[in-house]
């Protein structure tokens, strides 16, 4: 099959080429320059230049193609309703082109990207195999810029490892190898309409993540209130002060996506990939 990828040469994109060119597939990704135009050529990929913006670009690329897969958003915290209105006119102009083929079109869910997800779903009744991949909060693995990557930060700077209260409320976590298998496989076989999750670890507790960080970093883990989390974590106090595994339902989300696709995560989870020591380097 032959792919086009937005968001190729990112974080998640870059592991997503490289499991299509694995799997045989052929894979054009959309990129800025010459210089990630190398790095697409190094994994077998091709390359097609432009932006989100660049909306004719998109509707050729997709139409040229076999099957999408759309990873790419701008992530400007500055302004992330500009960056979700962005993302819908890209989500329409590879829609447009896709119209009526019954061609995969692979998404990702973004927070309060609830205009996006129902403009990907009701592409399903427009002749497209759409779906909506909804990932962990934090993608880890080698080169990982999320929030663990932040904790870690935090707890370097503040001198403790802190977690919120007893620590039980639980992080969920995908290795991004394993997410890329997921989108693989979405674009090879998941039915039109669907709504996928990712979780390869659901439900650690905070205190666990705190743990190794802490020893990892030689500080202590702490408790703090949830009124010190805020002051303690900035912008994340309310993210850690969450149990996601219930605010995701993984209970029933990451089953119905295992059993849907026969995905199975492979790679280490969060708390075996700290142990590694690359996020202390």
């Amino acid at each position: 099959m032959h792919v086009f990828v937005t968001g190729a040469t990112g974080y998640i994109g870059s592991a997503v080429v490289r499991e299509l060119t694995d799997a045989g597939h052929t894979v054009t990704g959309l990129c800025r320059s010459e210089e990630k135009a190398a790095g697409l050529k190094a994994a077998g990929a091709g390359a097609v230049y432009g932006t989100l913006e660049d909306l004719d670009t998109l509707r050729s690329a997709a139409a040229a193609a076999d099957g999408v897969i759309h990873l790419a958003f701008t992530n400007d915290f500055s302004d992330f309703d500009g960056a979700l209105a962005l993302d819908l006119r890209a989500v329409q102009a590879m829609g447009a082109a896709l119209e009526g083929t019954g061609k995969p079109f692979i998404t990702t869910a973004h927070a309060n990207g609830t205009a996006v997800d129902q403009a990907v779903l009701a592409l399903a009744e427009r002749g497209i195999r759409s779906a909506i991949v909804s990932l962990s909060p934090s993608v880890h693995g080698e080169g990982d810029r999320g929030f663990v990557p932040m904790m870690i930060n935090i707890a370097r700077a503040k001198g403790i490892a802190a977690y919120i209260g007893d620590g039980s409320n639980r992080w969920l976590a995908v290795h991004r190898l394993d997410a890329a298998v997921l989108y693989r496989l979405a674009l090879e076989s998941a039915p039109a309409g669907s709504r996928l999750f990712g979780a390869g670890d659901e439900g650690i507790p905070l205190r666990e993540i705190a743990g190794v960080i802490g020893r990892h970093l030689n500080i202590p883990a702490v408790s703090i209130t949830a009124e010190e989390a805020a002051d303690h974590f900035g912008f994340l106090g309310e993210i850690v002060s969450l149990d996601l595994a219930s605010l995701y339902n993984t209970a029933q989300a990451s089953p119905a996506t295992r059993d849907l696709l026969g995905w199975e995560p492979q790679q280490p989870g969060l708390l075996a990939d700290l142990e590694e020591g690359h996020y202390f380097a």
